[in-house]
């Protein structure tokens, strides 16, 4: 299938070529389209499905649309960042921070828990899939893990050297492209999202 992302996110892209490697994934710059949109939903799950609709009425019906809606949730902050994952930061410094800034914000907030489970957390990830106004569906899977004391790792992107998934003991950024699939949570819901598309006509 000829799959239209719905993000401007060149290492989701990346991802999802892995993860759904039988189909073509493109972005909407490939096909010289500006997209933006403003992701304001209270859940992963209605952005996802919010973009998916919003790009859905920009392109050809060829296409097959796929949004992704992902964030880290952190018991400690209440489940924050959780959607305002990318904006983490904001309130306090007036600004979109960049990634290695969010990083080193987060840990800052977390120094005083020095314990796995009081620096519990988990990465989900949310997916929206239209083929048309009519078939549309929505996949959400969690990965669970701890915040690390300090960065480490050199791969991924976004909080992945902070994150440690719990089954492997290693942040998401120490993972090679085949345990990141595995174990992540946009791995986990590219499978069932894989098995869908592959029922579909």
């Amino acid at each position: 299938m000829k799959i239209l992302l719905a993000s401007n996110n060149l290492h989701k892209k990346q991802e999802f070529e892995r993860l759904l490697s039988s189909h073509t994934i493109s972005l909407p710059s490939d096909l010289g389209i500006t997209f933006d949109f403003e992701e304001d939903e209270p859940s992963f799950t209605l952005n996802a499905l919010g973009k998916a609709q919003s790009l859905r009425a920009l392109v050809p019906n060829e296409y097959v649309i796929l949004s992704d809606d992902s964030g880290l949730c952190v018991d400690a902050l209440f489940g924050g960042p959780g959607v305002r994952t990318a904006r983490y930061g904001m309130d306090v410094f007036g600004r979109m921070l960049q990634s290695e800034e969010r990083n080193e914000f987060l840990l800052k907030n977390l120094r005083h828990l020095k314990t796995k489970e009081e620096r519990k957390a988990y990465f989900v990830c949310a997916l929206a899939v239209v083929f048309d106004p009519y078939r549309v569906f929505t996949i959400s899977e969690s990965v669970e893990g701890y915040i690390a004391n300090q960065s480490s790792g050199v791969k991924g992107f976004g909080y992945d050297p902070v994150f440690v998934v719990s089954e492997i003991d290693k942040t998401m950024a120490e993972l090679s492209d085949e345990e990141k699939d595995r174990y992540s949570h946009r791995g986990r819901a590219s499978r069932l999202l894989a098995t869908l598309l592959g029922g579909m006509k």
